[in-house]
């Protein structure tokens, strides 16, 4: 059994005319598909055609589409009046609610109207597509076909391969995919998928280092984006999407996975949730919102510059700590070890600051730690231990401001901010490769495109370098215990033998 994609005549079923259903509607119609459009609420397949009518208008006056274009897509949107009305379709997708329930009821019904030959494609981003397809007597004829809100501007698709999906299901989608102009990638039926996996060591890993009391939510996302590039931060991103969709993710996520410790979530999202702090659907969540702008709390008041002199510690990242020092005119001390005069700066990477003074016999009231990993030029993370004298670690942030880049103060954490974030995101990555759910090359598309991370994990993880990466992980895991930082064997693997993680296995 086979479907052509590309066939002028394809008929597209949409079963489920919200947000997503308009969307997959919309470009199908764009891409020469004949749609029909199907709800169970009276008059919502009406409403749908309606709003996709405005968008096609909106890309018309844009000159996005052309008028001839736009209404040849128009002509092909039609609306079922029942179930019966799908019986001429190649392909059904379904976008109904998120309940396995109410998609196994719609999958049976669809059984008994539909071709033999007809593919039925579910939009599912959380449930299981084998035990959606398992409600029909073809399973075989079950893909997962997962786009991503708003759909015609997310140009990522997963295509799910369930248990019994037939071979011809996930090159038919992945070819219908490409007509409708989005970019397919391939993920055996997991929990999550590939983006909703990999976008667990975001959010999930932000709020452990706030619920630890290393930074708060502003300082947090300012350091994500300032030091590591991410468009949003963790805690502007769970605002956006809304913690009432967010939080219940990152927990059937963890429950899919049989408490998988990476994936653990924070009480702080269930406590949230709980009062209503839900983003900006609701006016307030990490931040307030006013006229749907953010109120961020302003950065702390840059305090005055350290004046005495400088002693940046040995190791990684040592020498682009000193050229900075020097570059802010502070007095350089050059001694093996320093004065008691000296402000001491350790660069680190995976330590926490007293994990460092400890190592290299300190006075930890003198010490304050600084994240060199991404470089000093766009942000800089400076970190304090238990015992840092207020006037180190204020003279510390008016030194390291002097030329106006910005300075976040955070208290102590293995890994500081961006290192550990970023290191879980690439990590996650790996195991995902490990587990063959999808390809390298497919796991870095679905999260720069799905996600808008500034690189793919496995891309990432290889700018990084995967040996520093393991390394970072390797001390975050002796200082903690947590085995949340327990290193991929494919990212561990890869970095012995000193190959690419986007590399692939004969």
């Amino acid at each position: 059994m086979s479907l052509d994609a590309a066939r002028p005549d394809l008929v597209m079923g949409v079963v489920g005319t919200g947000a997503m259903g308009r969307g997959i509607a919309q470009i199908a119609a764009i891409a020469g598909c004949a749609v029909i459009l199907m709800d169970a609420r009276d008059g919502a397949a009406a409403e749908a055609r309606i709003f996709i009518t405005k968008m096609l208008n909106k890309l018309a006056e844009r000159g996005t589409l052309s008028t001839s274009a736009t209404e040849a897509a128009l002509d092909r949107l039609v609306i079922a009046e029942t179930i019966a009305d799908l019986t001429p379709c190649h392909v059904v997708v379904e976008a109904v609610a998120e309940d396995i329930t109410v998609k196994q009821t719609l999958m049976k019904d669809l059984e008994t109207v539909v071709s033999a030959g007809c593919l039925i494609a579910t939009n599912t981003s959380s449930l299981s597509v084998t035990s959606i397809a398992a409600a029909c007597r073809h399973p075989e004829r079950v893909g997962g076909f997962h786009f991503f809100n708003p759909v015609p501007l997310m140009k990522v698709v997963e295509v799910i391969d369930g248990v019994m999906t037939a071979p011809w299901v996930v090159e038919a989608l992945t070819n219908l995919a490409l007509r409708m102009g989005h970019a397919p990638v391939k993920a055996k039926d997991t929990p999550g998928f590939i983006v909703n996996h990999a976008g667990r060591g975001y959010g999930t890993e932000a709020l452990k280092l706030v619920g630890e009391g290393v930074a708060d939510f502003a300082t947090a996302d300012r350091i994500l984006k300032g030091a590591a590039g991410f468009r949003m931060g963790p805690f502007e991103l769970l605002d956006l999407t809304g913690l009432d969709v967010s939080h219940p993710v990152m927990e059937s996520i963890y429950d899919q996975y049989y408490q998988e410790p990476r994936f653990r979530p924070s009480p702080i999202g269930r406590q949230r949730v709980t009062a209503g702090l839900l983003g900006r659907k609701t006016g307030r969540g990490f931040y307030a919102y006013k006229d749907d702008k953010a109120v961020v709390p302003p950065a702390p008041v840059v305090p005055a510059a350290w004046t005495g002199p400088v002693w940046v510690a040995p190791g990684e990242g040592s020498l682009t700590v000193t050229a900075l020092v020097t570059k802010l005119d502070a007095i350089l001390e050059r001694g093996e070890k320093p004065t008691k005069a000296a402000l001491i700066l350790v660069p680190v990477q995976g330590e926490d600051c007293t994990t460092a003074c400890v190592r290299l016999g300190l006075d930890a009231t003198r010490t304050i730690a600084i994240d060199p990993l991404f470089g000093l030029d766009s942000h800089r993370t400076l970190m304090t231990n238990p015992v840092t004298a207020a006037e180190i670690r204020d003279g510390a942030h008016g030194l390291l401001a002097g030329d106006e880049i910005a300075v976040s103060v955070i208290h102590d954490s293995p890994g500081l901010v961006a290192q550990r974030v970023v290191a879980t995101i690439v990590n996650i990555g790996c195991d995902i490769a490990q587990q063959r759910i999808a390809t390298p090359e497919d796991i870095d598309k679905a999260v720069t495109l799905g996600l808008g991370y500034p690189a793919g994990p496995l891309s990432w993880g290889d700018r990084i370098g995967p040996a520093k990466v393991v390394a970072i992980l390797d001390t975050m895991l002796a200082i903690t215990g947590d085995p949340r930082y327990r290193a991929s064997l494919w990212l561990r693997r890869r970095a012995a033998l000193g190959v690419s993680l986007l590399t692939s296995e004969s």
